[in-house]
């Protein structure tokens, strides 16, 4: 019998219906129907330390060895796919079909079983039921990955070759693991996930984020209430600077060296983007492929076609199988023209090496953006405190007269100064305009549909560059110490606006945001708030932006020239 036709004769199996230890059960799959697996739930493994850590693992309902594919994550190894849940209160999630044996962002158990992977799922120390404390992303729970990869490694339904693969947290997890290459590790599949937990998600350009945080760790104390679970946010407070509360739970990602599959996306910055493509530009794998899209990030996970890539590149570096993987192109990105409409386009590296930088000069007169520098020196200010209803904002805008490729980095040189205080954020914004005036909204992060382009932030007191790491299209800020403005001071700064993909057609353009706080304001019914955001900003009275003259502020871009 073909065991992708199913067995529609016999009756699924819940969740809820399986025990600790050995369960044969009937799960429902999204592609194959009903299938008949192996489930062996809360299967123990002691730590180094002697806490013992507890993982689901799914197994071919057959004789064999199998390879096997895994996951590690805080959120619960047991619970049942929350997106519907998600849904009431998040009504943009997207379309997303698994088996209910999918724990959040983890491989979905009703694909890889059936194509003869086993799959384990694993829970941190101080979460499900491990033992432990919850300490996310620090070296313990590093090591404890390590020591289930190399468990797994030699078990006797295991032939050996270890993968992992996961969203998110579970991608965050991989980085850090691989930069040990465990031996029995063969290939990752980190699709979106943060690498700089300092930079890409507690502070956004010096700036503390105060809203994710705070729901990311409300989350764990909620779920496991019994347990001693770090507190984050507490120490985000305690910890302003990039010192060694951070620096511990860095990642060096050079010495990743297995072969990867990573995926990125123009939609989770602020989170995921920027880190993603750390990820792949910093690993030294020979091998390795980068993908990215630009639309939501678990529907896009959970595509069929998201999955056979997956499979592909698995097929390939943990079976062995010949089947042309290796003329994959290294790089594929979306170029997005609107909501849910691009194009993608092959390249061999990333950043793009044909890419040609450009500048377009801010002219404060006619509040537009112009190739060559301009002549006038302006003052312009804006309120900079949140709510303001009347010139809350600066906006300079650029006219494609032709049709023009935005790929890669973009950065914003500014002169600024800040009448009523010491210290500025900063916040940035880029926009696409149609031929008819009508802003052109893209998904951006979490799942919304009304987001923009790019995004960039700056705290000025964090301005001094780390020129070592630092490249003329990507400033990357020291955050050591702070540099307080003087009274009347202006001072030059440079904001990293996160990686992206953009196409202006022709009469189409592209508008710069220069604001004091969040310049995308979610709407939600629910009062249930998806976003990041900033609530503890240093900002007071008006900020001062300088252009033209002596004040060379100019936004750069990133242009793609037409292959031949």
């Amino acid at each position: 019998m073909n065991k992708f036709l199913g067995r529609p004769d016999l009756k699924p199996t819940h969740p809820s219906e399986t025990k600790p230890g050995l369960n044969k059960i009937v799960m429902t799959t999204a592609h194959y129907g009903n299938q008949e697996v192996i489930m062996e739930k809360d299967v123990p493994i002691k730590m180094r330390d002697g806490v013992t850590i507890y993982v689901n693992v799914f197994r071919p309902n057959k004789p064999g060895k199998f390879p096997v594919v895994m996951s590690m994550d805080p959120y619960n190894k047991d619970g049942l796919p929350p997106y519907d849940t998600f849904r009431q209160v998040w009504p943009t999630v997207g379309t997303i079909v698994t088996s209910l044996f999918a724990p959040f962002e983890s491989p979905d158990p009703g694909f890889w079983v059936p194509n003869d992977y086993i799959l384990i799922k694993i829970a941190t120390r101080g979460s499900s039921n491990s033992e432990g404390d919850l300490y996310p992303w620090t070296k313990t729970e590093t090591q404890d990955y390590y020591e289930v990869i190399e468990w797994a490694g030699v078990q006797e339904w295991s032939d050996g070759n270890v993968g992992l693969n996961g969203v998110s947290y579970l991608a965050m997890t991989q980085w850090r693991v691989a930069a040990m290459n465990p031996p029995h590790l063969k290939a990752i599949i980190p699709w979106e996930g943060t690498s700089d937990l300092y930079r890409e998600w507690y502070f956004h350009g010096g700036i503390p984020e105060t809203v994710f945080s705070a729901d990311f760790e409300k989350l764990q104390h909620t779920r496991w209430p019994n347990n001693n679970i770090e507190e984050m946010v507490a120490a985000q407070k305690e910890h302003p600077l990039l010192d060694e509360h951070w620096v511990e739970r860095e990642v060096k990602l050079s010495d990743i060296k297995v072969p990867m599959f990573v995926c990125a996306s123009w939609s989770t910055q602020g989170l995921h983007c920027r880190g993603t493509f750390e990820g792949f530009k910093q690993a030294s794998s020979k091998d390795k492929w980068l993908l990215v899209h630009g639309r939501k990030e678990w529907e896009t996970y959970y595509l069929r076609e998201s999955l056979e890539q997956q499979k592909e590149f698995f097929d390939y570096f943990l079976k062995g199988i010949e089947n042309d993987w290796m003329d994959t192109p290294r790089v594929r990105y979306e170029v997005r023209e609107k909501f849910y409409k691009g194009h993608i386009r092959i390249e061999n590296e990333w950043p793009i090496d044909r890419t040609k930088y450009s500048e377009y000069y801010l002219n404060g007169e006619g509040m537009s953006l112009e190739h060559a520098p301009v002549r006038n020196e302006t003052r312009l200010a804006y309120n900079a405190e949140p709510g303001q209803k009347e010139n809350g904002d600066l906006r300079f805008r650029f006219t494609a007269d032709e049709d023009i490729e935005l790929t890669g980095n973009m950065k914003l040189k500014l002169w600024v100064s800040a009448d009523d205080t010491d210290d500025m954020d900063i916040f940035v914004g880029i926009k696409k305009y149609d031929r008819r005036g009508n802003e052109v909204f893209l998904p951006d992060f979490n799942h919304i549909e009304n987001g923009q382009v790019a995004n960039g932030w700056l705290r000025v007191s964090h301005r001094e560059l780390d020129t070592e790491r630092s490249t003329p299209y990507q400033p990357v800020l020291k955050h050591k110490r702070l540099l307080k403005l003087n009274k009347d001071e202006i001072v030059p700064v440079e904001i990293e606006i996160l990686p992206s993909s953009i196409l202006l057609k022709s009469g189409e353009s592209l508008v710069l945001v220069i604001k004091g706080s969040e310049i995308i304001i979610e709407d939600n019914p629910s009062g249930n708030t998806r976003r990041y955001g900033h609530t503890e900003t240093v900002n007071k009275g008006t900020h001062s932006v300088y252009a033209g003259g002596k004040y060379d502020s100019f936004l750069l871009v990133p242009v793609i020239p037409k292959k031949d």
